[in-house]
């Protein structure tokens, strides 16, 4: 809907949305669990972060438990995998949801707010917490201006001489409120669908 609704309103997407049609769904489960592979998966393969989170649920009996987390030592974060860095990240999250300082279930309803409460957690920057918000929660209106698939996207479609800056690209998105949650997901599905076209010329 936010998309029919964009593309209405803006012939760039409702253009490129007739060549390359709708993004598949991209939802992520709502609370602790996320926000953690997150932070286990940072600057690691998937296959990486998939064995590292079996250690960790294997250590804690439940990686999803953030007070068992909490509660086990620093030598038991490190033996499954997570560096020191990650451990202080992942602690970090632990605490806040154990001591009812963040509670994923009664984020604000401003988004600005709930990615405060968000970026409180060391590891957890903008762009992580407006991931959360637009997938995790389905918020409509997330505009994550910071991501380089978005703004490399954002000038393609626009015809623009050079990649915009992360403040140009929050000036263009004004005018997809409220729809710019699905203007993020769709330029993510342009920006797949132009480098598998690339991909698919490179001689043989």
């Amino acid at each position: 809907m936010g998309l029919d609704a964009l593309a209405a309103n803006e012939p760039a997407f409702a253009e490129r949305l007739k060549s390359i049609g709708y993004p598949e769904p991209r939802i992520r489960a709502r609370g602790y669990e996320t926000l953690l592979r997150t932070i286990v998966g940072q600057q690691v393969s998937v296959h990486a972060a998939n064995a590292v989170w079996g250690r960790l649920d294997a250590a804690l009996g439940s990686a999803a438990n953030p007070a068992a987390l909490a509660a086990a030592s620093d030598e038991v974060l490190r033996a499954a995998g997570l560096s020191r860095q990650k451990s202080g990240y992942a602690r970090s999250l632990a605490n806040h949801v154990v001591s009812g300082k963040l509670d994923l279930d009664a984020l604000p309803a401003d988004d600005e707010a709930a990615i405060a409460q968000l970026i409180d957690i060391k590891g957890i920057g903008r762009w992580s917490a407006e991931i959360y918000l637009l997938f995790a929660e389905g918020r409509g209106d997330i505009w994550p201006a910071g991501d380089l698939a978005v703004q490399i996207e954002v000038g393609r479609m626009l015809g623009m001489a050079d990649r915009p800056s992360e403040k140009r690209t929050r000036e263009v998105a004004e005018a997809w409120r409220p729809h710019r949650g699905a203007a993020a997901i769709f330029t993510w599905h342009s920006y797949g669908e132009a480098a598998k076209a690339k991909t698919s010329k490179v001689p043989l």
